[in-house]
């Protein structure tokens, strides 16, 4: 087998990272806001549902750095921030 053979296609490891998180949470992932290849796998960051409110702009979400090998199976996660849904980021550490 070649590495191609190995390797998963990108909307796989997105599905599959939104999939395990969720799974390992409990939470709703909502999005994907970054995701790319690394030489260890794929390193993503993923928003999720922390807790729901109404009004729903008042919402918790977190943002999530998630790990994956190069198959596509998750390593290991950490919740990078928290934030209301209605909120916009005024600066992000990273320069991101």
């Amino acid at each position: 087998m070649t590495d191609s053979q190995n390797t998963p296609k990108p909307s796989e490891v997105l599905r599959e990272a939104r999939t395990q998180l969720a799974e390992l949470t409990g939470m709703t992932a909502e999005t994907v806001s970054s995701f790319e290849q690394t030489e260890d796998g794929w390193t993503l960051e993923i928003e999720v549902l922390e807790l729901a409110r109404v009004p729903d702009t008042m919402s918790l979400l977190a943002s999530y750095r998630v790990d994956l090998d190069p198959q596509g199976q998750l390593t290991g996660y950490r919740r990078l921030r928290r934030y209301e849904r209605g909120r916009s980021d005024a600066h992000r550490p990273g320069g991101r």
